[in-house]
């Protein structure tokens, strides 16, 4: 049965850990060196876990002699 009490009721409050809207940030990942090293490397992320390799953009000619350039851009929510 309902047994009636004394005590008060206590009400409590759930915040939010974080009551600021997140944001939307970038951050991009570069590789420069000769194309086979590039792509060794981007084998080599992929087998630690780091990245798909085809999240990494192509290779792009940085204007070196024998450089190019991979870029992989991340989106982070803060």
């Amino acid at each position: 049965m309902f047994q009636s009490s004394d005590r008060p009721i206590e009400l409590v409050t759930v915040e939010t850990a974080n009551p600021q809207p997140n944001h939307r940030k970038s951050v991009r990942h570069m590789l420069l060196g000769d194309d086979d090293a590039v792509l060794a490397e981007i084998k080599n992320l992929h087998k630690r876990g780091h990245s798909e390799p085809n999240d990494w953009s192509q290779l792009l000619p940085t204007g070196r002699p024998d450089e190019v350039m991979a870029i992989l851009t991340r989106h982070l929510w803060l």
